[in-house]
């Protein structure tokens, strides 16, 4: 994927699987790490499938990726920050609920 340079935003950090990498300030994460030919943004919970972004407006949940350690955010509808630390997120990730799957989801 190319990106058009059109736009003089200013450049920021960013750090996806602890390497360094320019994204342009206001671009979304997913916009910032397609621009760097990162297709693979997380593997699915059950099959281990790989997934990237797909509708790019926070419909879908294929974007989902770690953020400064938190789980579940979806790459397409957050906007880059300096320094942000970002991961690919390896099946559900941490959701902060306590479910009792056996007696929940029978």
């Amino acid at each position: 994927m190319h990106k058009i340079e059109m736009n003089v935003q200013p450049l920021v950090t960013i750090f996806y699987e602890d390497e360094p990498m320019q994204a342009r300030q206001g671009d979304t994460v997913a916009a910032a790490l397609l621009a760097r030919d990162q297709m693979i943004f997380r593997v699915t919970p059950v099959t281990g499938a790989p997934r990237g972004p797909f509708c790019m407006m926070g419909v879908c949940f294929d974007c989902l990726v770690e953020i400064d350690g938190a789980t579940n955010r979806q790459a397409c509808m957050t906007p880059v920050v300096e320094g942000m630390r970002i991961k690919r997120q390896n099946g559900a990730g941490e959701t902060g609920l306590d479910i009792d799957y056996d007696r929940n989801c029978q």
